[in-house]
Order: structure tokens, then C-alpha cells, then sequence
């Protein structure tokens, strides 16, 4: 097995069993609600922004474990980050599993996931949290779906 596929594994095993923020942060000031029909996913991004940078995030719902690891990941690498390189690595992390755009080393731990793009399916269940936070940060209320 090549290091990168078990980097991937372990990573996605890891974030799976153990997410990180998983919970409402206090303070949270924008929510959004996201679903992906074909996988079963449901996540719900709750975010605390003060003076236009995400001060604490958290999420919750039930996925596969693509979902949950990769909504783990994405709010340990958003926290703490103004609004807007939140949405450039979002930019970035879309790219990457989607038109395979290189990985910068702001993705940092996000490059494990590049080889989902190889699997079209497993690419919603990787942005469907991304999606919803993007939806939040927009102060949108509707739910977020990956049809």
C-alpha cells in the first residue's frame, strides 16, 4: 500500500472515530443545515464569527465516514481563520477533489482526501460539510443538498 493511501486511511479512520468539534460551540452566530440524499449524510455547522473571522466552529450529525472525517478536518483547519481564506481553502479543497488542483501546503492534513476524486460519489460526502459552511458563512437559510 503507498504511503499516501495510508496516510488517507488512518486519517479518515481517525477523524471518523474521534471528530474533532463535535458540538455547538457557545456563541455560535450562524448555522446551516446540509444533506446528501444518496449517502444518507446529515451535518449541521455551527459557527462563532467575531470581527470577521471564525472564532470557534463545531458540527454535528451522523455520515459515512468521508463526511465525518472530512467535517472534522475542515473545522480544525477554518478556526481561527477570517471569513475569507475560509473560502479560498474552500475554493482550494473543491478544486482538489474535483479537477485535481495540486495541494498547497494550506490544505495541510485536507491533501489526504485528493484521491477521492477517483470515486464521483465519495466527492459529495468529502464538500457536503464544506458546502454547508459556505452556506452559513453567507447567512443563507436553506438546506444545503448534494443531488
Amino acid at each position: 500500500m503507498s504511503e499516501l493511501r495510508e496516510l488517507y486511511q488512518n486519517t479518515i479512520l481517525d477523524h471518523n472515530k474521534q471528530p474533532r468539534n463535535f458540538r455547538v460551540p457557545g456563541g455560535a452566530t450562524c448555522h446551516a443545515d446540509g444533506h446528501n440524499p444518496l449517502c444518507g449524510d446529515k451535518v449541521t455547522v455551527h459557527v462563532a464569527v467575531d470581527g470577521g473571522a471564525l472564532r470557534d466552529i463545531g458540527f454535528q450529525g451522523s455520515g459515512c465516514a468521508i463526511s465525518t472525517a472530512s467535517a472534522s478536518l475542515m473545522t480544525e483547519a477554518v478556526k481561527g481563520k477570517s471569513i475569507e481564506e475560509t473560502l479560498r481553502l474552500f475554493d482550494e479543497f473543491h478544486a482538489l477533489l474535483t479537477t485535481g488542483g495540486e495541494a498547497s501546503e494550506a490544505l495541510g492534513k485536507l491533501a489526504v482526501f485528493g484521491g477521492v476524486r477517483e470515486f464521483p460519489m465519495r466527492v459529495k460526502c468529502a464538500t457536503l460539510a464544506w458546502h454547508t459552511l459556505r452556506t452559513a458563512l453567507g447567512g443563507k437559510h436553506e438546506t444545503v443538498k448534494t443531488e
